[in-house]
């Protein structure tokens, strides 16, 4: 019976996802998105979905909501991962305290605050004493948070953002890495409603493979 049951899951799978594929015909690889050298996901059971971005980021700002959406409707058989990109001094800043946040479980309720505060309020939350003083006024424990902020776990979480940057080769955010093979950009898929569009495509394309493994 289990077998039987499995089997049916993967055909329903794999119906929906040529369906979602049929539809979507016009995506071509190479234009717009990108296959990339192939990385190794958290749960090879899994389809993992990468985002990489920068709360100072104007374009990550505008794609927050498109992500959030998608994110909230998201396949079950879907992983999904923020990575908050290193490339400069004040982006690693952020990055410690998207990390801090996270351990401290505050972060899903402080991150779309981060956002509004930089490009709304035009505060850059440009120091630790800056970032300390925000994020206590959404009721995050202000010396607790310097403390994690400085802690071997944010800096070991900082390291691996760092790497993933760099095994990834993102030179620009926001961008979507699907499954450690394929990498979408804004300019490459021409919009944010694309990069959805196309991130989702890549999606039922790889869930055809992880459904078949399952088999």
């Amino acid at each position: 019976m289990k077998r039987v049951f499995n089997n049916m899951f993967v055909v329903v799978t794999l119906m929906f996802a040529l369906t979602g594929i049929s539809c979507a015909a016009e995506y071509q690889e190479g234009k717009h998105y990108k296959r990339i050298d192939t990385q190794k996901t958290a749960n090879p059971d899994k389809v993992e979905v990468l985002e990489f971005f920068w709360y100072g980021c104007p374009h990550c700002y505008q794609f927050e909501p498109h992500i959030k959406q998608w994110k909230k409707n998201k396949p079950a058989n879907v992983d999904f991962y923020r990575v908050p990109a290193t490339f400069r001094p004040l982006w690693a800043l952020h990055a410690r305290a998207y990390y801090a946040l996270e351990m401290m479980g505050q972060l899903e309720k402080v991150h779309p605050y981060m956002f509004s505060e930089i490009h709304n309020n035009k505060n850059l939350l440009g120091s630790v004493d800056d970032l300390a003083s925000f994020v206590s006024k959404h009721g995050v424990d202000r010396s607790e948070f310097v403390d994690t902020m400085n802690s071997f776990s944010v800096e070991n979480s900082l390291r691996k953002a760092t790497r993933k940057v760099n095994d990834y080769k993102i030179n620009g955010v926001p961008a979507i890495a699907v499954n450690g093979k394929y990498l979408v950009t804004g300019s490459m898929a021409g919009n944010y409603d694309n990069m959805i569009k196309i991130t989702q495509y890549l999606v039922e394309k790889e869930s055809i493979k992880t459904a078949a493994l399952k088999k």
